[in-house]
């Protein structure tokens, strides 16, 4: 129980009566001569259910105490009921939407009548979560300076272990109507304490803060850890019940939110209410803060490769073109030499053409490839060459007018490419057999660039390579995005994922064309790399694996080293270098140095493989 004064069932009874005698449903009138009988508290707008029974009624002189107030964005404040019922299914608190400044303070004590209603955050088609709430309010403050309700404590005794029920298949796989069990699911608990004034201890930042001055924390310290300090999302399944977002109520000109990274700890005690929002879900909007104890979390530097070895490496460099500033190439090319240890071959991602965003019908990247190489150099570095197919114009899906493309980089000192017949954006390259070999028709070439699948989205790089006498087939990949899915926290559960139907047939395209390259020699060194956009247990990376074709090289990592990007407090694996079974014996690093970390470079840690050919 959250409160020791439990309110007798006749109120419950009561209002459901009330609701099915239409004295709730009515005219403001009727309202009032419901709340006159017994008057609505907080916890009979919240319900039992996530959908409040009094959706789309007017409410009248509801009480409660401000807990806090919100002066930007969705502008507003929540109030709280001091006196609980004993259902915990049921929050005592609820968000007030005023649209203007509120002109209520902490600690008011007030009055509130309006219209119960339910905001989606990022609307309908979103599948988020609805929040509860009273709109066009009436508001009487009665005094001032009171106690805040106690806040109830979020740790990892009260977050229970499994995420959420099945959603209801009568109602397209949505929980909204399922009730509560705050006691059995972890999406039930918070949602029975939206609104309400909660509280965290120390704990560890597991999403480093971001633009948005928001950062994540885990109340669970010991589910999933990362071997660096994050939270692993390992499956479906493993959705990682104790991330929590954190904001802050005081505007940061006030008040400057914390930099924090993963691993480091916010102390003491973070306390406010429990909103949801659109980007992330339960969110705890601090009213006090904790202080960020910073960690030893240094960016990773990957062992150089032996004179024998060839390695290989993966980076999305987040839409680099000349208009960034030259400290970003800087910053990307200090990371190649000494982060990665020039590698032989980076198959870059998210390289934009020579004038970035504008849209004029330029596709060439020589400028944006030229200073980066420069700059590469200039670090230190090798002298690199390129490799590319420029794409046709604003038909290849990233920021408009960029023309973003999978690029190639070389170290001619070590490893030579193979020119043949380059192909253009809209010519396939194909399988073939030179001297007893498999070969390519076109390299660089693009693979199978009519497919639907990869209309508006970035197509396949394929590029052959000798190193020391041993071809070496390298195809470089950016699948579609996961924009459009559904958040963890989605009213459907499981969440719908609409993205991966793309990225199941783009997968399917790559490995056919892997099977083309093996059934000209079972042997070829074969590598797929890139952006990938999916997990390594998803359907997509089983179509790329399909027959045995290839290998997703990151499963050769203990679990708690596979991530490359951390999303919502999530360590998680998107780029991924994937080998054919010739490629028996390697090395692989999925080197840290972006996503764990307030200051990047780009969102994406880079991976590298190394072996002998």
């Amino acid at each position: 129980m959250r409160s020791s004064h439990p309110r007798s069932a006749a109120v419950a009874a009561l209002v459901a009566t009330a609701l099915a005698t239409g004295l709730l449903a009515g005219s403001a009138g009727a309202a009032e001569g419901a709340a006159a009988a017994d008057p609505v508290r907080i916890h009979d707008i919240q319900g039992t259910t996530r959908i409040s029974p009094l959706n789309g009624q007017p409410v009248a002189d509801v009480e409660g105490i401000v807990t806090g107030v919100r002066t930007y964005g969705s502008r507003g404040f929540w109030f709280q009921d001091p006196d609980a019922d004993d259902d915990d299914a049921t929050s005592e608190g609820v968000f007030v939407f005023t649209n203007a400044v509120p002109t209520v303070a902490v600690g008011d004590a007030v009055k509130v009548s309006g219209t119960v209603g339910e905001y989606v955050p990022g609307g309908a088609a979103s599948g988020n979560q609805s929040v509860t709430q009273i709109a066009k309010p009436v508001v009487t403050v009665v005094s001032s300076g009171n106690a805040l309700p106690r806040a109830t404590a979020v740790n990892e005794y009260t977050v229970p272990a499994r995420y959420a029920p099945a959603g209801d298949p009568a109602a397209g796989g949505s929980i909204n109507g399922l009730a509560l069990k705050p006691e059995r699911y972890a999406l039930d608990y918070y949602e029975s304490l939206e609104g309400m004034n909660v509280r965290i201890g120390t704990s560890r930042v597991v999403g480093a803060t971001d633009p948005y001055s928001e950062l994540w924390v885990t109340v669970k310290g010991w589910e999933n850890t990362a071997k660096r300090g994050g939270t692993v999302y390992g499956s479906y399944e493993s959705q990682n019940t104790g991330r929590l977002q954190i904001q802050q109520l005081a505007p940061v000109a006030q008040q400057p939110f914390p930099v924090a990274n993963v691993g480091d700890r916010l102390t003491g005690t973070t306390e406010g209410p429990l909103d949801f929002n659109q980007f992330g879900g339960y969110t705890l909007v601090a009213r006090t803060l904790g202080t960020v104890k910073a960690g030893t979390l240094a960016p990773e530097k990957t062992k150089p490769q032996a004179a024998g070895e060839l390695a290989v490496a993966t980076y999305n460099v987040e839409n680099l073109d000349p208009t960034d500033p030259q400290a970003k190439f800087d910053a990307l090319a200090k990371a190649v030499v000494e982060n990665l240890a020039s590698p032989d071959i980076v198959a870059l991602e998210e390289i934009q053409d020579d004038n970035g965003a504008k849209s004029d019908g330029t596709v060439s990247a020589e400028q944006t490839l030229t200073q980066f190489t420069a700059a590469i150099a200039a670090a230190g570095g090798p002298a690199y060459r390129w490799r590319s197919v420029d794409p046709e114009d604003k038909k290849d899906g990233g920021e408009p007018g960029g023309n973003i493309r999978q690029v190639f980089l070389y170290n001619p000192a070590r490893v030579s490419f193979t020119e043949r017949a380059p192909g253009d954006a809209v010519t396939a390259t194909g399988v073939t057999k030179v001297n007893g070999k498999a070969a390519l028709t076109h390299s660089p070439g693009r693979i199978d660039p009519a497919n639907p699948a990869w209309a508006d989205s970035r197509k396949p790089l394929a590029g052959e390579f000798t190193f020391r006498g041993k071809t070496v087939f390298v195809v470089a990949n950016h699948f579609g995005s996961k924009g459009g899915d559904e958040g963890l926290t989605s009213h459907h559960q499981p969440p719908v994922r609409s993205s991966e139907a793309k990225r199941l047939l783009q997968a399917q395209s790559v490995n056919a064309f892997v099977k083309d390259v093996l059934a000209a020699d079972k042997k070829a060194d074969v590598l797929v790399l890139g952006d990938i956009n999916d997990f390594e247990f998803s359907a997509t990376t089983h179509a790329l694996t399909d027959g045995g074709a290839l290998y997703p090289a990151v499963k050769s990592l203990p679990k708690a080293e596979r991530y490359s990007y951390v999303y919502q407090g999530n360590a998680q694996v998107l780029d991924q270098i994937l080998t054919s079974p010739a490629i028996k014996n390697f090395t692989y690093d999925s080197v840290h140095i972006n996503a764990e970390f307030a200051a990047q470079n780009s969102d994406h840690d880079p991976q590298v493989l190394r072996f002998r050919p």
